[in-house]
């Protein structure tokens, strides 16, 4: 029983840290299409740690409506659920209760988010602090990140319609 005490703990958002998004595109191993993923990750350093920092993360997301380590969540069958994406200009614009962010996509991603319709959204609990903003991140670090089972156990997975403003 402590999924509901989760969910309502109290938290504040400097215990978030520095949020980041990142995104790629890449077959999807679930079903072996062509998909455009965004990464939502802190670097850890929240006011009060790390620990704290997962903490607050996985409040912020259950207050959001998404189940860390459940099922992905199709955002198109929930259509109440605060997790939107706007796809305009070369810029995807990820919008939940207690985070809002911008980030600049490839244009392979973008591609594949519009051809799609949808972006396969996941948001880890889990700090990735060698990730910094401004520095690159390769290819195999992204891929041993969100392909360790620990890490996507520990994240709440979301598929997010592209929405534009045309």
């Amino acid at each position: 029983m402590t999924s509901p005490k989760a969910a309502t703990a109290p938290f504040t958002p400097a215990q978030l840290g520095t949020q980041i998004l990142i995104g790629w595109s890449g077959s999807n191993p679930g079903t072996g299409r062509e998909t455009a993923f965004l990464l939502t990750y802190s670097l850890g350093d929240g006011s009060d740690g790390p620990e704290a920092g997962e903490q607050a993360m996985r409040t912020a997301l259950g207050r959001s409506g998404l189940r860390v380590g459940g099922e992905t969540l199709d955002a198109s069958e929930h259509p109440n659920l605060p997790v939107k994406l706007l796809v305009q200009a070369g810029q995807a614009v990820l919008t939940l209760p207690h985070f809002n962010a911008q980030y600049t996509v490839p244009p392979e991603w973008l591609a594949v988010a519009r051809s799609e319709g949808k972006v396969h959204g996941m948001f880890a609990t889990r700090p990735w602090p060698a990730a910094v903003p401004g520095q690159p991140v390769s290819e195999e670090l992204l891929a041993s990140f969100v392909g360790d089972p620990e890490i996507i156990g520990t994240s709440a997975h979301c598929l997010m319609p592209v929405r534009t403003l045309g």
